[in-house]
């Protein structure tokens, strides 16, 4: 068992890992629930579009800065702090729509709140795993975390539904409230971890400037890294904001006149689940396959052209069943491509410079998302989901493509 996944021979991050899965299933509820009762309360793809600026917008403006602050502090410390945060929003959410005070622009601003303290988490939490496992046993820490975010992406929106079938319109302020309890069990998770056995010795800090400059010119002097935060950020600008438009894949292109609301909630969860099963497929075969598949740009092309093929094969669908095979090679792909990237990354950058260049990363694949996200929702606006998802899935499998034939050497990168 250890031999084949070495990370869980670490106490820490055995601790880390269960308490992040709890965690992880109450964000996939909210993340679930949010988008659809923002739908429910304007009915308009370009609100959609809006909370997911208002949630990627922090990503723009702090995991940059964010990189190089989390490298003069105890990643640990910083993780919890953005854990906390995270809860009193879940909590303010459950408030306001249990007492159904709720308009889409408390979801706005709360949805910012929670991605400006995402921004320094996610950087604080990647770079912190090599810190608890150690390089050796790092990409299979990676696919491990990747296994339960995405097992998480498949439970929390099954988790959801009985909340939006079952409690009424308060249902979805419940789900909200669960959200901020799971973010207690991984605070207290982290709290037990008293040390972290890999983590290297500090170095002579410089000016926050001069570390971030630093951090860039590494990534302008090692072509590999550079173009992988390329591929990052074509995928943050024109994929992430599909996940936003699912309720108006459920009712507007899958759904029927006239049907009732129980129907598209239920194909809402159908959809999102799918996804995350398809994603849950690949983390879980990542997770086995760490350590002996070497060749990772190969699966990182697999991975690229599995999502961009089914992608760009979803502006076709009309029914649900070919949808949900088709969403669910969409979250094979995606998080095949993105789990080899984060592991080929913290695998080549050196130690003192990985918290900049993960940021880096973190920054071309979300940082870019607000601006996607206003442009996939205004798409959808004018020339109906459909067109935006041709558009988007064929501007990701062409870059692909580009990309792979002008540096063939990304596909013979062994790791």
């Amino acid at each position: 068992m250890i031999s084949r996944f070495p990370a869980l021979a670490s106490r820490e991050f055995r601790i880390f890992w269960i308490g992040q899965f709890i965690s992880l299933v109450g964000t996939w509820m909210q993340s679930t629930v949010q988008p659809y009762l923002a739908y429910r309360l304007t009915d308009q793809p370009i609100y959609l579009g809006l909370v997911g600026f208002a949630a990627t917008l922090p990503a723009l403006l702090l995991t940059l800065p964010g990189g190089v602050l989390v490298e003069r502090h105890d990643k640990r410390q910083v993780v919890i702090a953005m854990q906390i945060i995270m809860m009193a929003q879940a909590f303010a959410l459950a408030f306001l729509a249990l007492t159904q005070r709720i308009n889409i622009w408390h979801i706005v601003g709360l949805a910012a709140v929670l991605g400006a303290a995402n921004a320094i988490e996610i950087t604080a939490r990647q770079a912190m795993l090599v810190e608890l496992v150690g390089k050796e046993a790092l990409p299979n820490a990676i696919a491990l975390n990747s296994t339960i975010f995405n097992a998480a992406r498949v439970l929390g929106p099954a988790v959801a539904a009985p909340f939006l079938l079952l409690l009424g319109p308060r249902g979805e302020g419940w789900a909200f409230f669960a959200n901020g309890v799971s973010y207690a069990v991984v605070i207290i998770s982290l709290l037990t971890i008293s040390r972290q056995p890999h983590r290297p010795p500090q170095t002579q800090r410089k000016k926050l400037l001069a570390e971030f400059r630093d951090g860039q010119r590494y990534i302008l002097r090692a072509p590999t890294v550079a173009m992988l935060v390329v591929m990052a950020s074509i995928l943050g600008f024109f994929a992430t904001p599909l996940s936003m438009q699912i309720p108006a894949l459920a009712r507007d292109v899958l759904g029927h006149l006239g049907e009732p609301q129980a129907a598209v909630a239920a194909r809402n969860s159908a959809l999102v689940t799918a996804q995350g099963v398809g994603a849950l497929a690949a983390a879980i075969s990542l997770a086995v396959l760490s350590a002996t598949v070497k060749r990772k740009g190969r699966l990182l092309l697999a991975g690229q052209l599995a999502f961009g093929l089914a992608f760009t094969g979803l502006s076709f669908s009309r029914t649900l069943t070919p949808a949900l095979a088709l969403i669910a090679i969409y979250g094979w792909g995606m998080v095949t491509q993105l789990a080899t990237t984060n592991t080929l990354i913290q695998l080549i950058v050196p130690d003192e410079l990985r918290g900049r260049v993960i940021s880096t990363y973190l920054w071309g694949l979300q940082g870019v998302a607000p601006f996607g996200s206003l442009l996939v929702g205004w798409m959808v606006q004018q020339w109906q989901l459909p067109t935006a998802v041709l558009i988007s899935g064929s501007v990701c499998l062409l870059s692909t493509v580009i990309i792979h034939t002008l540096t063939p050497g990304l596909r013979r990168i062994v790791a």
